[in-house]
């Protein structure tokens, strides 16, 4: 039999908090005995009864008599009660117990052992079990109460290793989530996240309770009133304790809410809609992140990202009608501009992944009401082009690139300061692509160590134009300048060395912008305005590129592809594959919003290995990792060169898909600003193995696809990312036919 993690477990306090480590460590014979200690006779023989503790007794000072190292001591008292209990032990306690609590105050339980020992002992280790229940006492405690929960632990400085190892070991035997986080901060966030709640429940119902007017008021109470006041059920005296030491941090959040709900009760008054709908619908995205986050047992972004692997077996065709996603970048741009218009902005097709949710969410948090995303359909109630507020805080765009660097733009010209901030990934993209020619017309940014985020823009600085010959071919850092010069004085013009995607320019005007376009320059003048206008997204031919290619390598495949939008920066990608022999067909050509859509039809055919033209290549930039999968069943070579912008994408995905393309047993060769692969040509198969993604949606993708000419198994790793352009690969991909599963 295993030993167990600790020595003895005492439990002082067995009501919900203690009873439940007391029943689950027990359970999980992570303790070789549980020691009930309680005020109460009675409680303590109900404790054993009900098979909470081995014993239990009502001296804490006959249990300190036997307790030796490696047993430890969980305070579960009301938190102005921890400082009586802790004396208690003083000059009592031997040598190498350990003794935590899970008080929802750290700062009162860190001054309680100051005001006891004189300072803070290395043996304590002050924490809080995130998980609770409106029952208490001893009938309360559960088995499963902190499964699947958070611990938060605040150690000091000083705290022994030793000891706060033990301690987070006892929480992992019960199946918690330990996280550690500064007693301050702790307090703070608590106070905002938990006390405040039960303040307002408790303050509810008590007015409610008092309404002699209204006897019947709580017989018709909805659903809705007993899940928001259900808290209020809660232990008074345990609470009351709380609201007294966390006073300060409490007081700050409730001014802050009585602020806003002065402001919102303005707004009732003056039959506000517009400002109500921008409140409802911010708290709405608010809560819906939320319980995102629950749902993957995060804690804030304390927690790491989820983890997902893609397991894909191999395959034999593909087939049928299919519509991928919305446009990526036209969903950022439709939000963005929508945002700056004067008027309502309404938009279908919006591309619900990660990356485009932070540019929405961005704009939310500088004010701006939209209703949405539902299906695809989104309602941007425009400020203008001076409408935008100051951001609460640092406006987080997740793993989003474009959300990044577009904004720069926008904002390098707003009269508030802001700092954009990113997932670690994003962390460490070049920023100074965007920041140098800002910096040009005036701007004032602070980056990160070598040109990284965050960025920090000040507001308030006077802008003028720029011709800014772009030293790489890039649409955001283009779009970036362009979006600044809306609020430059003069021209601001932008000149690329071979013409990117051109939706920036194509929106402008459809929001009644005027963009001057000769070749690869374009250029404007700041004045304008820009009007509401009605947006139909096309499906992002990223996203259906993925799908041209798994048709174009599998035999007996057919798939049509609808609505995929084919503007023509954007369609290096079929010209490529056509190029290669590829079997494709544009049927049903139409205009969409100023942008050409059609519906794209591919029928296997044997492929050839080419030169990749270089004029091409800045329109298939973001296709390349699948159109290097075709190459790889290509016969013969295929090189690819003046595509170095591939080495600075989420990741280096030059290298990143030729270290997993020499995995699966192709000749692959990466080279400064390209890639030469020799394609295994018509009837080979890959071998199988283990590639990591490196956190990258179209690394992991492109590999997905490729299973469909593997001999045996690809495990792709870290495929997470995925969510961030095209959030139904997986179900889309096994409906068209590939064996794919998700892990």
């Amino acid at each position: 039999m295993a030993e167990p993690l600790i020595g003895r477990l005492v439990v002082i306090g067995l009501g919900l908090i203690g009873g439940s480590l007391g029943v689950a460590l027990k359970a999980a014979g992570g303790c070789r005995e549980v020691i009930g200690v309680a005020r109460r006779e009675g409680t303590g023989q109900q404790a054993v009864e009900l098979g909470i503790c081995n014993r239990a007794t009502t001296s804490l000072e006959d249990v300190l008599a036997e307790l030796e190292a490696g047993d430890v001591i969980f305070v579960a008292v009301p938190t102005l009660a921890v400082e009586s209990v802790l004396g208690e032990m003083k000059g009592r306690l031997p040598a190498g117990v350990t003794v935590t609590d899970g008080a929802s105050v750290k700062g009162s339980v860190v001054e309680a052992a100051r005001a006891v020992w004189g300072e803070v002992p290395d043996f304590l280790v002050p924490g809080h079990p995130i998980a609770g229940s409106e029952k208490s006492g001893v009938t309360a405690a559960r088995e499963d109460l902190y499964r699947d929960h958070r611990i938060i632990l605040t150690p000091l400085d000083n705290t022994a290793e030793a000891h706060l190892q033990r301690v987070r070991a006892m929480w992992q035997a019960v199946g918690a989530e330990v996280l550690d986080m500064p007693v301050g901060e702790h307090d703070e966030v608590l106070a905002a996240t938990s006390h405040l709640p039960h303040v307002i429940a408790y303050g509810l119902v008590d007015t409610l309770a008092h309404d002699s007017e209204n006897e019947n008021i709580f017989r018709y109470a909805a659903g809705g009133f007993r899940d928001f006041t259900r808290i209020a059920s809660s232990d008074p005296v345990m609470w009351r304790d709380i609201m007294l030491a966390n006073r300060d941090a409490i007081l700050e959040a409730i001014d802050l809410y009585r602020g806003n709900l002065d402001t919102l009760r303005s707004a009732i008054d003056r039959g506000d809609g517009e400002y109500l709908m921008g409140v409802f619908t911010r708290a709405k995205a608010a809560r819906d992140h939320f319980t995102k986050i629950l749902a993957k047992k995060a804690y804030s972004e304390i927690m790491q990202a989820q983890e997902v692997t893609f397991i894909a077996q191999p395959g034999d065709t593909v087939s049928g009608t299919l519509r991928v996603p919305g446009d990526k970048s036209m969903s950022h741009r439709s939000i963005m501009l929508g945002s700056l218009a004067e008027g309502v902005t309404e938009v279908e097709g919006f591309l619900e992944g990660e990356d485009a949710l932070a540019t929405l969410q961005a704009f939310r948090d500088m004010g701006v009401v939209i209703e949405g995303p539902v299906d695809g359909r989104v309602v941007i109630h425009g400020v203008g082009m001076h409408g935008l507020q100051a951001p609460p805080g640092p406006l987080y765009v997740g793993n989003s690139g474009t959300s990044m660097r577009l904004l720069a733009g926008l904002l390098a010209g707003q009269e508030f300061d802001v700092t954009l901030t990113g997932d670690e990934s994003l962390s460490k993209r070049p920023m100074n692509r965007v920041a140098t020619p800002l910096r040009q017309m005036g701007a004032v940014i602070e980056t990160g160590p070598e040109g990284r985020p965050p960025l920090q823009i000040k507001g308030g600085q006077p802008l003028k134009g720029i011709d800014y010959e772009l030293p790489m071919a890039s649409a955001q850092v283009k779009s970036c300048v362009l979006l600044a010069g809306l609020y430059a004085e003069g021209e601001t013009s932008t000149l690329e060395p071979a013409s990117t995607r051109d939706h920036t320019e194509r929106m402008l005007a459809g929001f009644g912008y005027e963009v001057q376009r000769d070749g690869a320059r374009a250029s404007l003048r700041s004045g304008g305005s820009l009007r509401a206008t009605k947006i139909d997204v096309p499906a992002d031919i990223s996203s259906a590129t993925f799908f041209m290619v798994a048709a174009a390598i599998a035999p007996g495949s057919d798939v049509i592809l609808e609505h995929v939008g084919i503007n023509p920066t954007r369609d290096g990608a079929i010209n490529i594959l056509r190029q290669m022999g590829a079997d494709i067909e544009l049927d049903n050509r139409r205009e969409v919003g100023g942008e050409p859509v059609a519906d794209i039809r591919v029928r296997y055919a044997p492929l050839k290995g080419i030169q990749i033209p270089e004029d091409q290549v800045p329109l298939a930039i973001d296709e390349f990792p699948a159109i290097f999968v075709a190459a790889a069943c290509a016969e013969g070579e295929t090189v690819l060169t003046g595509a170095e912008e591939l080495r600075v994408k989420e990741s280096d995905r030059i290298q990143a898909m030729a270290d997993g393309l020499k995995i699966l047993g192709v000749n692959a060769e990466p080279t400064a600003d390209g890639i030469v692969i020799h394609g295994a040509g018509e009837g080979a198969v890959f071998g199988g193995g283990t590639v990591d993604s490196l956190g990258d949606h179209r690394i992991a993708m492109s590999f997905a696809v490729a299973s469909l000419r593997a001999g045996d198994t690809i495990r792709i790793l870290n495929c997470a990312n995925v969510a961030t352009s095209f959030p139904n690969f997986a179900d889309l991909a096994k409906r068209a036919g590939l064996k794919l599963q998700v892990a």
